[in-house]
């Protein structure tokens, strides 16, 4: 799948260093041509000799070596490839190729090609979610810098939680899927996913049952088919989808704030359950039982997401596809959102509990066009994701 690929795969300090082996070994079984750049961190994990061995090819370490720069120079090093890889992509790497230096062949390369870069990072938790490490992968990402993980998972330093490199496999799928010269192969899309969560207090939520089972499965589902995809996830017990760069946010405006970001795009789909309503004034302390009667809870509209990215102006997507869960009469309150929302598709479900649609892995859906309708048969949440996203690549070829 990666046959005649020639990726530079830069192999950063980190305990992480440890699955750039098996990952030179699984490019290379695709067909991939790896050549390795080793940092003088990521030397403190993996030897070059290793690396050197399972690459069969010279390994660079050195900026300000005689004999390597006349072998073959940064500058050729960084554009003699398709893709350079870095993994694992530490906190500090990622800081300096936001800032633009060029401080070791490893950045210095990064600077000078003219080359795809994908990132996969790896990092202590807090590192992860420090606000200077958040600020770097979102310059990074608007400057065109692709990245896979990092997912959540118990850490060397014996903590828990996002910040570990996603695993080998899911490496190799990101960069198959970026090579995969697919029927959406240069559009971008836009998708969100799972619940959102309203605070009423420090401690409590308004929020929903919806898994985000569906929104992940879409995502994959269009990015296998070349397209360049952006998840805008809630909070979910799911990994993030291999090839996909995936944005996590808690609120209704915390996620349109994240879709406007994204844009623009070619495609929006908004597969989210977003809370209706959010509390009008979040307590800042924890609401406490006093044995008289309930504290009134006082609502407010959240943004309507949806309606938001049909109505965008100059930015709106090509095509708006929308969902529908609801209790009764399916097909009719479909058709009047997608009037509602001036969107293009509504996928309409009945998520009523007895259908188990809510967290479950099937689906069963009323697929609602401007001039059209259909009802699918009950289906896995991967096929409903395969079949959507087929029917948008015959859409945009037939728009092209």
């Amino acid at each position: 799948m990666l046959t005649g690929k020639r990726i530079l795969l830069i192999i950063a300090g980190g305990v992480a260093a440890f699955k750039s082996l098996d990952l030179i070994r699984r490019l290379r079984d695709q067909g991939a041509a790896v050549r390795c750049v080793l940092t003088k961190g990521g030397a403190a994990f993996v030897t070059p000799l290793s690396v050197s061995a399972l690459s069969e090819d010279k390994v660079y370490t050195d900026l300000f070596s005689l004999t390597d720069e006349s072998e073959m120079g940064h500058i050729r090093l960084s554009r003699e490839v398709d893709l350079i890889l870095v993994a694992p992509a530490t906190a500090d790497i990622m800081a300096k190729m936001v800032a633009g230096l060029a401080t070791d062949l490893a950045t210095t390369a990064l600077l000078a090609t003219d080359k795809p870069v994908m990132v996969a990072p790896a990092m202590n938790v807090r590192m992860w979610e420090h606000a200077a490490t958040q600020a770097n992968i979102q310059t990074l990402e608007s400057r065109g810098v692709l990245r896979a993980g990092p997912v959540e998972g118990d850490m060397a330093c014996g903590e828990f939680g996002f910040g570990r490199m996603c695993e080998v496999p899911d490496i190799v799928a990101a960069v198959v899927a970026h090579f995969a010269d697919g029927p959406l192969k240069g559009r971008r899309a836009l998708v969100t996913s799972g619940p959102t969560h309203e605070a009423i207090d420090p401690v409590r939520y308004i929020a929903n049952r919806s898994s985000g089972k569906q929104g992940h499965a879409i995502a994959a589902a269009l990015a296998r088919l070349g397209a360049e995809t952006i998840l805008i996830s809630g909070p979910t017990n799911l990994p993030d989808p291999a090839g996909v760069t995936t944005v996590h946010i808690e609120s209704a405006r915390d996620m349109l704030a994240a879709c406007e970001a994204a844009l623009p795009t070619d495609i929006a789909i908004c597969a989210a359950a977003v809370s209706d309503w959010r509390a009008a004034h979040e307590a800042a302390g924890k609401i406490k039982k006093d044995g008289g009667a309930p504290p009134d809870l006082a609502l407010t509209e959240n943004p309507d997401i949806l309606k938001s990215l049909s109505i965008a102006g100059p930015r709106r997507p090509q095509l708006v596809v929308g969902f529908a869960a609801e209790t009764e009469s399916v097909v009719a309150n479909a058709r009047a959102k997608i009037e509602r929302k001036k969107c293009d598709w509504i996928l309409a479900n009945d998520v009523s509990p007895e259908t188990g649609v809510f967290g479950g892995d099937s689906n069963t859906i009323q697929f609602i066009g401007a001039e059209q309708a259909e009802a699918w048969p009950t289906m896995s949440k991967q096929d409903v994701a395969d079949r959507l996203a087929a029917r948008i690549a015959t859409y945009f070829d037939g728009a092209s």
